[in-house]
């Protein structure tokens, strides 16, 4: 599954994500980096048919409003450790892939994958 890393969250991410055989890019690998605007992510995204993953609340306003980004992973974990995040992905990477060919919108949480819709 491509996946698409804002910036709040680490490169590590996409780098631990592709090592999991995934393919992914994080915001800073983009032409403008850090300073791509959500608008261009999320068309992006959509364009190469790529999940968003992020902790930004925009994102998801967006997706729930108009639809944009098509696929979004939403990280409601609050402020925790590189170390515990890439733990979280590593131990629901099977499931996240699954929820998401199912389902538009999923939330991980440190309690484990939450499937809206």
């Amino acid at each position: 599954m491509k996946f698409l890393v804002d910036a709040q969250l680490p490169r590590l991410l996409a780098v631990r994500l592709n090592e999991l055989g995934q393919q992914a890019t994080h915001t800073l690998d983009l032409p403008d980096g850090n300073s791509t605007k959500d608008r261009a992510i999320a068309e992006l995204a959509n364009t190469i048919d790529a999940v968003v993953i992020t902790k930004d609340a925009d994102f998801l306003n967006a997706h729930l409003i108009h639809g944009t980004p098509t696929r979004l992973l939403l990280v409601s974990t609050g402020n925790i450790a590189n170390r515990k995040l890439l733990g979280l992905f590593e131990l629901h990477i099977e499931a996240i892939v699954r929820a998401l060919d199912s389902s538009a919108f999923v939330e991980l949480t440190t309690a484990g994958l939450v499937i809206h819709g």
